[in-house]
Parts: C-alpha cells; sequence; structure tokens
C-alpha cells in the first residue's frame, strides 16, 4: 500500500526504551512507515535509526515541520508530552503520544481543544485495552455473561522500577509514579470496560522520600521522590459499578489478581491490562474453580502501536478512533482527581465527558482494527 497518499508516514520523537516496541509493530504494517526519528540525543536517535531503517534522523523542532511526516509519534518523557504534542498539533500533524496525555489535566484539556480546532487526530496510549484479553472481556461483558456488572477490583503492585529500568528517576517525577505510569492502563482498561467515571475518592502516600536505584548503569545512584509511591482510588462509573484501584511501588510481594469484575451471576478475572494476551476466567455463581475461558479476539502478543494504526486507519476511513484524545483526557483527570481528593479529604466530581471506545469486531486477524 502506498503509505504516502493515505497518511501513514509516521516521525517518532523520543527514541527511548519503549521506541523499539513502537518500531518493531509499524515494521509490520503495511499501511504504515516510520520515515523519520528525533531525540535530544543525536546519537540515540541515530543508533535508532540504523536499527530499524529510518531514512530520516532529525531535530525535534524539524520533525514536527517536515511536509512528509503525516503522524507525530510522542514518545518523550511524561513531562514533555505536552509540549511536544502542542507543537506537532501546530503544524498541522496528527499526534499519537505515549501516556499520559498530559501531567496535568488542564494542558490536556488544551491539547484535545487543539486538536479538535485543527481538525486532527490526538490519539495516546495506552492501546493494551484493543488486545485480545481486554476485547474478550469486553464481549463478555456486553452479551450479560456476568449478569449486571456491580463492582470492581484492580491492583497494580511493584516493588519499583529501580531494580531494572537502566534510567528510572523519571518514575518517581510529575507525571508518573505508580498511578500516572502503570495505574494508567488499570484505569483505561475500566473505563473500556465499565464506561466513564463520574465520581472518584483517592489515598495516596510517599513512603519514602529517597530510593537508591540498584540497576546498571546508575546502581548507587539515589532518586529524590516527588509523587506519591502508593495510592489507593475509588472510581463511580456512571453506568453503576464502584471501582477500586490499588497502584503501588512499595510492595515487594502480592498474591492479589489484576483485575476482577462481578456481577450479578459471576465474576471475571480480566487478565494484565499492560499487556495485550490473557488469561481470562470466569467463576459463577454455585461454582467450585475458575473455568479457563478462549480469547475470542486477535492481537494476544506485544501490540504497542495497534491504536496508533486505528487512529491512521479511523482518520482514513472517516470513524472515530478508539485510543482517543478523549478517552486520555478523561483517564488524566480521574488520575489527577485521585490525588487531589487526597490532599484535600474530599470526593471529586470528574468534568470531561467520553463514550466507551468502540469494541474491535471478533474474528480480525492480528493488526486488523475492522476497516
Amino acid at each position: 500500500m502506498d503509505t504516502t497518499a493515505t497518511g501513514g508516514r509516521v516521525g517518532v520523537i523520543g527514541c527511548g526504551n519503549i521506541s523499539k516496541a513502537y518500531a518493531e509493530k509499524l515494521s509490520a504494517l503495511q499501511d504504515m512507515t516510520l520515515i523519520a526519528c528525533a531525540d535530544l540525543d543525536p546519537a540515540r536517535a541515530r543508533e535508532f535509526a540504523a536499527r530499524h531503517h529510518v531514512p530520516l534522523v532529525l531535530t525535534p523542532e524539524t520533525l514536527v515541520e517536515h511536509p512528509d511526516v503525516d503522524v507525530v509519534l510522542n514518545l518523550t518523557v511524561p513531562v514533555a508530552h505536552a509540549g511536544v504534542t502542542r507543537a506537532a498539533l501546530r503544524a498541522g500533524k496528527h499526534v499519537y503520544s505515549e501516556k499520559p496525555l498530559a501531567i496535568d489535566y488542564a494542558d490536556g484539556r488544551m491539547l484535545v481543544d487543539q486538536a479538535r480546532e485543527r481538525n486532527v487526530r490526538l490519539g495516546c496510549a495506552p492501546d493494551t485495552f484493543l488486545g485480545a484479553g481486554l476485547q474478550t472481556c469486553r464481549e463478555l461483558l456486553d452479551a450479560g455473561v456476568i449478569g449486571a456488572p456491580l463492582a470492581a477490583n484492580a491492583f497494580f503492585r511493584s516493588s519499583g522500577p529501580e531494580s531494572w529500568h537502566p534510567n528510572p528517576e523519571f518514575f518517581y517525577k510529575r507525571g508518573a509514579g505508580p498511578l500516572f505510569d502503570v495505574g494508567v492502563y488499570y484505569l483505561t482498561a475500566l473505563v473500556a470496560l465499565l464506561g466513564p467515571v463520574s465520581r472518584i475518592t483517592g489515598s495516596a502516600r510517599i513512603s519514602r522520600a529517597r530510593r537508591e536505584i540498584t540497576s546498571q548503569p546508575l546502581a548507587g545512584t539515589w532518586i529524590d521522590v516527588e509523587v506519591p509511591t502508593h495510592v489507593g482510588v475509588i472510581a463511580e462509573h456512571e453506568s453503576g459499578p464502584v471501582s477500586t484501584l490499588v497502584a503501588s511501588f512499595d510492595v515487594p510481594a502480592s498474591r492479589s489478581p489484576y483485575i476482577e469484575i462481578y456481577g450479578t451471576e459471576a465474576t471475571l478475572s480480566v487478565p494484565d491490562p499492560n499487556t495485550f494476551g490473557g488469561p481470562v476466567q470466569i467463576r459463577r455463581n454455585g461454582d467450585k474453580d475458575w473455568t479457563d475461558l478462549p480469547l475470542t479476539h486477535a492481537n494476544a502478543s506485544q501490540s504497542r502501536g495497534l491504536g496508533l494504526a486505528d487512529m491512521v486507519r479511523a482518520e482514513r476511513n472517516h470513524r472515530p478512533h478508539r485510543a482517543s484524545g478523549d478517552l486520555a483526557l478523561h483517564v488524566l483527570e480521574l488520575m489527577e482527581r485521585a490525588i487531589a481528593s487526597s490532599d484535600t479529604g474530599r470526593h471529586q466530581t470528574i468534568e470531561s465527558r467520553v463514550e466507551r471506545p468502540a469494541p474491535l469486531p471478533a474474528g480480525l486477524a492480528d493488526d486488523e482494527t475492522g476497516d
């Protein structure tokens, strides 16, 4: 397929850890081409270009203005997301950003409004809710298999990224932490499965003011922690269910599930929302054990970039895209309001509204989005 005629020419800004997964996915998509890359570290951009056969190595400023780039893929650190996205939108480019959309709701709101004013697409990770595991769960919920959903519990638990990430400091700065960096997958999954949230309550703490890096090459370096490292959230969905999320970098070990959704007829065990596959399990009223359910959808393996592909195809076919700026803005507000609730000791009403993203049809092959 001629990507020059279909808007599938992508330029990536930010050639760090996550860029490899996106590059591998884009190389497998016939209707998308990675044509340019940029990074504040020019050597890292050159290395990325050589490894992934990217023809153009540019500066961030020239990439967003380049006439051959249709879509800017923003893989910078969280604190830079809003600025890079704003510049690309101003240049008339479609943008797909890593999460979060911005580090505060006001900036996120401006980005969504700017994209609408410029008549360009704005998308944002995570897109894991488009994977086989969560799409199977969506189909089960929509079919009424567990009856009426009543509540959900979700747990992200970790001892922190300083033991494995080569440069983990940004995880403890504004726009990151366990809620903004990983809890975002859980909240996005809950909104995609149960619908938008109308009110939220949170409680959060910084458990240790400083954390020691034990991974290479920075072992022995200390991080000053700026954001809560343990957060509890209660979210009231407009459709009725109440979800509870615990997101933590302070847990040495745990046996808690990823997500469970409780209905009038059964409990649904939802897989890790930071992945695309299963397993999916159900336990109906009266059952003595859990039953494994087959995955009904494709994309069970690593598929980061599927949301980007869906956005480009949606523009081509004049339909809404699923991993949208509106969805990301709603989840960003949930996270910000949860921390505000902890600070003020009060429930927080949610301003933003979003529809559940359309499900993917069953029976598609990997990387297809129903177009």
